[in-house]
């Protein structure tokens, strides 16, 4: 009988277990080298396990846990990251399985794709006359890059071996599309969009910065002007957290549709 536990189960543990040390090292280190100007691990635990105690409490617009904060953001992204999805993914297999689409869109893909989402923002206030729509607008723009593009890769990569047999069956457009393109590709799609949450998930603390409100970049810039350091940081290892659940999600995806 095998054993149940080897060394490869346990890896995964001392490998997170040692990046965790490794963090928490390089940043005492930090503290240190700062003399504490930047807090330390357990300053910032102190005042992190209090924000934990009580996440959902709401004393008014600029008075709110941390939990609310968060929840606040992940409404806006996925509410950008979603719109954009359903831009992304149709103009990505149209643009894939077209030249001509291809010579048409891409030069715009190109032109827009590389401006930074703060220079949408001012576009997002006017289109909108509102800062959370305009934040939401930023996320949508900025997310639709990475999935079209590798949606576009993913059906321009089709064999040609794949079409023929296509062909020969005498594929309708839209059995082609569901029986061919779409599986080939959704690997490829599920890649696009796990870089686009990511993309999105960076994007909302910039955006909410600059609008105001409720949400986790906008408790970071307020915490700055409370000079509390430990909150930043506080903030920091949670966006950073939630970013690691959201790609690991994506990657649990992207390994059960690896078929292609």
């Amino acid at each position: 009988m095998k054993k149940l536990f080897t060394i490869q189960t346990y890896l995964p543990i001392l490998f997170g277990i040692g990046s965790a040390v490794l963090l928490l090292g390089a940043w005492w280190g930090v503290s240190i080298l700062t003399n504490n100007e930047i807090p330390t691990p357990l300053m910032t635990w102190a005042v992190f396990s209090e924000m934990l105690a009580t996440p959902f409490y709401d004393n008014g617009p600029n008075d709110k846990g941390i939990g609310n904060q968060l929840v606040s953001s992940l409404i806006r992204v996925f509410s950008g990251f979603g719109a954009g999805s359903l831009v992304a993914i149709p103009v990505g297999l149209l643009i894939g399985s077209s030249k001509t689409a291809f010579r048409l869109i891409n030069p715009i893909v190109q032109i827009l794709r590389p401006v930074s989402p703060l220079a949408w923002f001012p576009l997002g206030l006017l289109a909108f006359k509102a800062a959370e729509g305009a934040t939401i607008f930023i996320i949508f723009i900025t997310s639709v890059w990475p999935t079209l593009i590798n949606t576009a890769f993913g059906v321009a990569s089709i064999p040609q071996d794949h079409k023929n047999v296509a062909k020969a069956y005498g594929f309708s457009k839209w059995k082609y599309i569901t029986k061919v393109i779409i599986p080939f590709a959704l690997p490829h799609i599920i890649t696009g969009l796990r870089l686009s949450i990511g993309v999105a998930w960076m994007v909302i603390v910039a955006g909410e910065m600059l609008s105001g409100g409720v949400g986790i970049g906008f408790f970071v810039w307020d915490s700055w002007n409370a000079l509390s350091l430990e909150k930043i940081l506080s903030a920091i290892l949670i966006i950073g957290t939630v970013g690691l659940l959201l790609d690991k999600g994506f990657d649990w995806l992207q390994k059960r549709f690896a078929f292609a």
